[in-house]
């Protein structure tokens, strides 16, 4: 039987850092409002001239290939999870496979919200169990600051621009991605959206002057379904799978709120050595946070740990994923 295993991570953050201080310039806050509330001291900004979510995307994934030694002919598909597309067509995916010569390879985006990682990771899964493809690269790529509105002190604080990338590769190990579950509520539109640029609200000079082509968030109502959700997902798939909070190795959450992950892992009683977090240095990179913060500890990972990755977005969706470092 065939399983599908993460042979291969990287990851590329712009270098413009903007830290809580610039940021108190910008907009009425303060270093410790953000830190004691969200947890953030920085994020990094793209501020090269023209360049979108695939420009990030592509310097991860160019690193990846690097890194494992991959020729780029072989890559057979790349998914790209994304909410900032460079494009409302076409997809970034196909901008980024161009940038990285993946001559061979088909690419489409999905749009999960900041579950964007873990969704793709299970599709790829798919294709590599069912002997469909035997190469994919899942990239997630965020310019989050494209839609964020810089005057706003509730939301400006909690996002930055990243991407990371995995290549996913079929093993006979018992490794990889071993079972995930995902959920969506339509109900949370009202409370994550941006309501400007798509067909229900196509931009007009009014649509802009309202500032609906920003991000909009009622942090109340997101942090309550994000503690819940990711909670629960998190106990569902253990449960599926006979896990305890003694047998797995990792909890890595969606990196979102240090408020949110501390909540969802004291919860689930997991301690706080196992649970990987580097919000304070990227904020909120929406569908890139998971693959960045595996990214970042790589080298503790080792082959047979148990991980299990969770997250929430707009939707509302949410999921959790068990992996098995491969």
């Amino acid at each position: 039987m065939l399983n599908a295993r993460i042979s291969g991570i990287a990851s590329y953050v712009p270098d413009d850092i903007l830290d809580n201080e610039m940021l108190s310039k910008m907009v009425d806050t303060n270093d410790e409002w953000i830190t004691t509330r969200v947890g953030i001291k920085e994020r990094r900004i793209l501020k090269v001239e023209g360049a979108g979510s695939s420009y990030l995307g592509i310097k991860a994934v160019e690193k990846l290939l690097a890194d494992t030694n991959t020729n780029p002919e072989d890559i057979e598909l790349i998914i790209c999870a994304t909410s900032n597309p460079d494009y409302r067509f076409p997809s970034t995916g196909s901008v980024i496979a161009e940038g990285c010569h993946l001559k061979n390879a088909y690419a489409y985006d999905i749009q999960a919200a900041c579950a964007g990682f873990i969704v793709a990771l299970e599709d790829a899964a798919a294709y590599i169990k069912s002997g469909l493809r035997k190469k994919v690269i899942v990239v997630c790529a965020e310019k989050m600051s494209s839609m964020v509105n810089y005057n706003d002190r509730a939301t400006c604080p909690l996002f930055g621009d990243g991407a990371a990338a995995v290549l996913v590769e079929p093993t006979e190990e018992n490794v990889g991605v071993m079972d995930a579950v995902f959920h969506v509520d339509g109900k949370g539109l009202e409370y994550l959206v941006m309501r400007g640029g798509g067909s229900v609200m196509p931009a007009t000079v009014e649509t802009v002057e309202a500032g609906h082509h920003f991000l909009y968030q009622e942090g109340r109502s997101v942090y309550k379904n994000a503690v819940t959700d990711m909670l629960n997902s998190t106990k569902d798939v253990m449960k599926r799978n006979n896990l305890t909070v003694d047998t797995i190795d990792w909890l890595v959450p969606h990196q979102a709120n240090l408020r949110i992950i501390e909540a969802v892992a004291s919860s689930a009683k997991v301690p706080s050595e196992k649970v990987l977090v580097n919000i304070q240095h990227y904020g909120n990179t929406s569908a890139a946070s998971i693959p960045l913060c595996l990214d970042e500890y790589k080298d503790r990972l080792k082959k047979g740990d148990k991980i299990i990755l969770t997250a929430f977005g707009a939707g509302f969706t949410w999921g959790a994923l068990y992996l098995v470092w491969g």
